[in-house]
Order: structure tokens, then C-alpha cells, then sequence
């Protein structure tokens, strides 16, 4: 359910490309950029905490196993991944860039991250190389960089959650709040991250909300948040103000949004786990979110030229596009099992 809302959060057409917590909207308010601001960078921004959590919470589960074992065992299914995914959207982008139809949507799509989106025949390999390793066209990917070098960093946030809680957890939500960032260690992560671990050690009831943790009490909070960012987002210009502003507005989002989701859900994920069918799509998690980026972002500015005549068009690409690309990685995923499920398994790191 996860890597669903995960395709969701990507599939927006707004002209800012990149939706950062602060992020103010350069285009007027809309009903269709109204909606797409408030799901993608509102509603739904919960969802990577959210996977932190869940990671953090599994890997302090196999204690029982040594920490070298482990470490060796994300090598496979979790770098290695990231550098065949990463090299999979450098070899598409090339391949795009071919075409002046394609070409041109590329460029809209502004996905470089170091903001070169120059063709990659212009590029050094030196250039090549360090979109392959640490700046990767697939930007989603930065979820297992960062994972790994939490997994790395294990230990030592196992001593510091269990003889100093208080201490930790007052240093990593600062670093939260503050939206602290580097390329291979960031709050956010490292706080959610944490708090896996430390739910997984009991220290916490995760399955009994208490009474200031119903769900009911913050999904209130979580639509007024996210409807009050959204219309400050077209309001503001960018300052320090609206940036910390943006950024309150985002991290009660994100806390709300935790709440209501993980107490909020559980009959629908019961029922839902009881299906056999789901079960089975639910082996296709990763591979959904290994490939999902770059494709709907080129989709996204490729589509976008085409149908201006239909009425809300931008509107209409954002609630289709997230269906249409889990379908189409469902089918490519089955057919790839299908043929080589050796290679699948390496492609996922043995997932499914």
C-alpha cells in the first residue's frame, strides 16, 4: 500500500518539477493544481517516514543473526540494486534523448539532480559516473542509499537508543525539525529510522493506540494541515519566512498523517491480506519501486503535449497515470519472473 501511494506522490504535472517541503507553486491556483499540491506534497507525504519505520523495525528483528551476515546480505539487496536501477534510467535517458520528440520531454522533466540536463552525449564518463553511483537519474533511489548507511550505522543507534532514548531522540528530532540534509545521512531518516528500531525493542506500543494517538482525534489535523500548506504554497513567494512556515506546516503533516495511517488502517489492510490475489501483488512491491522513476516522469512531460484540447487534461493525467504505471509494472514484472527468475531476483535483490 505503501509503494502505491509512493507511484501517487511522483505523478503530479505541476511546472515546479521537484516538490520539496517548502516548495512554493509558481503557476495560479487551480482545481487541478489545487488537488495535485495537496495529495503530493500534502496527504500523502507521510509515506517515506512511514517505510523508514518499517525498515528500521525489520532490521532490529534479525538480531539473532550476526551484524556482519547482514551487512554482506544488503550488499545484494540493497546496493546492488540501487547500481543496476540507477543504470537502467541512465541507458532509457540515453535512449530518449535519441529522439527530438522524446528529447524535448526529458528536458522538461528537469530530473538531473546536479542540474545539468544536458544530453548525455555531452557528458564526461567522469559525469556519467557520478549520476550512476551517488546521483542517480531514478531519484527514488536515494531511499536505499540512505537505508544502507543506517543499516551500516546499526550499532552504534542501537547503543544510543538504548542507553541514552532521551538524548537521541532530542538530537535527531532537531535535526528532523530543522530539516537537516547531507548526501548520505539526513534527519528525517535517521529519526524515523530510529524509531523502528525502538518500537521493535518494545519501548513503545505500536499496536494499542492511547488515548492522545486516536486517529479520529488527527485526521483532522491532517487535512487542515495539508489543505493550509497547500493554499500558503500559491500565497507565499519564497522567503525565510514561508520556508519555515512550509516546512511546520509539512512535519505535522507527516506526524499526522503516521498517526491516522497506522492506527487507522488496520481492518483494511486485515482484509486485505486475506486476499490471495493481493498477497501476490504484494511480491511486486519493489519492483514497482524500482521502475516507476524515471517512466512516469517522462510520461508525465511526454503526455502532457497531447491532449491540451480534453477539458482538465493535467487533472485527468494525475489520476490516471499513477494506475496506469503500477499496471504496467505489474505486467512487465510478471512477464520478467516468468522468463528469468534468477535475473528478477537480482534485479530486486531477491524480493518476490
Amino acid at each position: 500500500m505503501s509503494i502505491l501511494l509512493v507511484v501517487v506522490v511522483h505523478c503530479y504535472n505541476l511546472k515546479n518539477r521537484y516538490l520539496q517541503p517548502f516548495t512554493v507553486v509558481e503557476e495560479p491556483l487551480t482545481l487541478t493544481t489545487f488537488i495535485q499540491y495537496l495529495i503530493s506534497n500534502g496527504l500523502v507525504r507521510f509515506i517515506i517516514p512511514l517505510l523508514f519505520i518499517i525498515s528500521g523495525f525489520l532490521f532490529a528483528s534479525g538480531d539473532e543473526q550476526s551484524y556482519k551476515f547482514r551487512i554482506l546480505k544488503r550488499l545484494r539487496t540493497l546496493l546492488l540494486p540501487y547500481l543496476i536501477w540507477s543504470a537502467i534510467a541512465l541507458i532509457l535517458t540515453y535512449w530518449l534523448q535519441q529522439y527530438p520528440s522524446t528529447s524535448l520531454a526529458l528536458k522538461d522533466a528537469q530530473l538531473d539532480q546536479l542540474g545539468d540536463n544536458r544530453t548525455y552525449s555531452q557528458f564526461a564518463w567522469s559525469d556519467l559516473l557520478l549520476r550512476l553511483t551517488l546521483f542517480p537519474i531514478a531519484f527514488q533511489l536515494w531511499f536505499l542509499r540512505c537505508l544502507f548507511i543506517y543499516n551500516l550505522a546499526y550499532p552504534i543507534l542501537l547503543k544510543a537508543l538504548t542507553n541514552y532514548p532521551k538524548i537521541w531522540f532530542s538530537v535527531v528530532s532537531f535535526l528532523w525539525i530543522a530539516s537537516f540534509g547531507a548526501h548520505f545521512m539526513e534527519g528525517e531518516g535517521l529519526l524515523f529510522f530510529s524509531l523502528g528500531i525502538y518500537s521493535q525493542k518494545g519501548q513503545l506500543n505500536i499496536i494499542t493506540p492511547t488515548t492522545w494517538l486516536q486517529p479520529k482525534r488527527w485526521i483532522g489535523v491532517l487535512v487542515a494541515s495539508s489543505i493550509i500548506k497547500t493554499l500558503l504554497a500559491f500565497y507565499f513567494k519564497w522567503t525565510i519566512s514561508s520556508y519555515i512556515i512550509l516546512s511546520i506546516l509539512h512535519k505535522t503533516t507527516i506526524l499526522s498523517g503516521l498517526i491516522v495511517i497506522w492506527f487507522g488502517l488496520d481492518k483494511l489492510v486485515f482484509t486485505c491480506m486475506k486476499r490471495p490475489w493481493f498477497v501476490s501483488l504484494c511480491s511486486y512491491s519493489f519492483f514497482i519501486y524500482a521502475i516507476h522513476v524515471p517512466f512516469v516522469c517522462y510520461a508525465i512531460c511526454y503526455l502532457y503535449r497531447f491532449y491540451p484540447f480534453l477539458l482538465h487534461h493535467r487533472l485527468l493525467l494525475f489520476c490516471i497515470l499513477p494506475m496506469a504505471t503500477i499496471l504496467i509494472a505489474l505486467l512487465i514484472g510478471k512477464g520478467f519472473k516468468l522468463i528469468s527468475p534468477k535475473l528478477y531476483a537480482l534485479f530486486t535483490g531477491g524480493r518476490g
